[in-house]
C-alpha cells in the first residue's frame, strides 16, 4: 500500500486520496515535481477541496504507466 497508516490498536487505515506531500513521499519525489506533473497533466488531483487531493487509484494509474 502507499502510505500505510495504522490506528492505536494497529489497525490499518484505508485511505481513498492524499495531499500532495503524501503524495510526494508516496512516490519518493519533491512536491515541486508533483506539481510539475500535475501542470503537464501527467497526475490529475481532484480539486472539490481547498487543497487538491490525489486519489489512490490515479497514483496507481500513474504509477502503471511509468511516465516521469
Amino acid at each position: 500500500k502507499l502510505l500505510t497508516q495504522t490506528t492505536a490498536t494497529g489497525q490499518p487505515i484505508s485511505r481513498m486520496a492524499y495531499t500532495t506531500t503524501e503524495t510526494a513521499k508516496a512516490l519518493g519525489l519533491d512536491e515541486v515535481t508533483i506539481w510539475r506533473l500535475t501542470k503537464r497533466g501527467l497526475l490529475k488531483p481532484n480539486r472539490a477541496t481547498r487543497r487538491p487531493l490525489y486519489a489512490v487509484t490515479e497514483i496507481e494509474r500513474f504509477l502503471k504507466e511509468g511516465r516521469v
